[in-house]
């Protein structure tokens, strides 16, 4: 097969990742993503622990969060009840995902590399991963859902860097809607004077 038809059948696998839910949020009974969805973010979380880490290849950690799913769309997503019951073979899922593009070699390495959990790149992306659920976390319980305080204590506890328990701690201090809502009183209240000029 050439090599530019494989890569087409690639990104049409991928694709599955949007459209397979995580299973988990139907446990917590709030909130909801697909599995690329959540690979996107961890991505970019990936990304910004390596840079306050200093960890001089932060692409490499990148690259690491966003194949470290990349079974599930052969596999499904299995949450953690799931597995007291269920097993996939998630090392097959990925080898023959990643058969014969021109870049299987350093798919592979990273996702074995992801897989034993021993290097810098690796911890970071571990992290990465149970951060993001973190976010989610803390916008469910936000949003009044009192199971995720539960969830949280979990996630805190499977972290491995420094880096990341502190980024944990500013995410479970941050509101989740403070990005947008907090000192922009100018987005929702136009003052009498403009809105007279305006008119």
């Amino acid at each position: 097969m050439d090599d530019l038809k494989r890569v087409a059948r690639f990104l049409f696998e991928t694709g599955m990742l949007k459209k397979i839910r995580r299973t988990g949020y139907p446990f917590l009974g709030s909130g909801g993503e697909s599995v690329a969805d959540h690979s996107f973010r961890t991505a970019l979380i990936g990304h910004a622990l390596a840079l306050i880490q200093g960890y001089e290849n932060p692409e490499k950690v990148v690259l690491m969060c966003l194949i470290h799913d990349l079974a599930e769309a052969r596999t499904g997503d299995h949450n953690y009840v799931n597995k007291q019951y269920v097993s996939s073979d998630e090392a097959k899922a990925f080898s023959d995902a990643v058969k014969e593009l021109p870049w299987e070699g350093l798919y592979r390495e990273l996702w074995h590399e992801y897989q034993e959990e021993q290097t810098i790149a690796s911890k970071l992306a571990h992290d990465a991963d149970q951060l993001d659920l973190l976010v989610e976390l803390k916008e469910q319980q936000d949003l009044g859902n009192r199971y995720a305080s539960r969830w949280i204590k979990y996630v805190l506890k499977r972290l491995h860097t420094d880096e990341a328990l502190k980024l944990a701690e500013a995410i479970l201090q941050t509101d989740w809607t403070s990005w947008w809502f907090d000192n922009n009183d100018s987005w929702w209240v136009r003052n009498r004077k403009d809105s007279i000029a305006v008119e």
